[in-house]
């Protein structure tokens, strides 16, 4: 693959709990040299496990949030999540940055991120429910409620959605998600 000077892709990769969305972005970022995966901040515990990311306080937070560091910011569940700016800098040169983010921010991000493609990530009911009981996280009821939220629609007016399911083997979402990547008005240069 040949790079260009133009800024690649953000690459907002969503879906309900238990889904793969981190396991799917991961093998995305191994798969292909000219895709990065951008780390989240996030009032979270260190030790709270799941995705990586920079655990922060609340007043850490909102001392970066007031100082601009964050291209995209958001609260949800009790905690607050922020996108770097430094997401910018990884788009250098054609390459496409891929990101966690909430549903409720999607509209934002895309009016902030000229090149912006939803990759909604799904897995059939009966997988989602083993996924999430196997992690061990959430109780049954849990478990029920995230189901329950599983299949809420994404915001109208997204310009480039796409579905992936990851149901199966995680190589044939790789395979679909790099196909939907590649052939975007604005691709990931290759």
């Amino acid at each position: 693959m040949t790079l260009q000077s133009q800024k690649g892709p953000v690459i907002a990769v969503v879906g309900p709990s238990g889904v793969g969305k981190d396991s799917l972005m991961e093998a995305l970022v191994r798969a292909d040299k000219n895709l990065h995966l951008m780390r989240r901040v996030i009032t979270r515990a260190p030790e709270a496990g799941g995705e990586d990311y920079d655990a922060v306080g609340e007043a850490e937070f909102a001392d970066l949030e007031a100082s601009g560091h964050f291209a995209l910011y958001w609260a949800a569940h009790g905690l607050h999540y922020g996108i770097p700016r430094q997401i910018d800098d990884l788009r250098q040169n054609g390459r496409g940055v891929l990101v966690n983010l909430s549903r409720a921010v999607l509209l934002q991000a895309q009016e902030i991120f000229e090149d912006f493609i939803v990759l909604s990530v799904t897995a059939r009911p009966e997988v989602l429910a083993e996924r999430l009981t196997r992690r061990g996280r959430e109780d049954s009821a849990e478990v029920q409620r995230r189901l329950a939220r599983a299949s809420r629609p994404l915001p109208a007016g997204l310009r480039r959605l796409y579905q992936i399911d990851n149901s199966a083997a995680l190589a044939d979402a790789v395979i679909s998600a790099r196909a939907v990547i590649y052939a975007a008005p604005s691709p990931v240069r290759a």
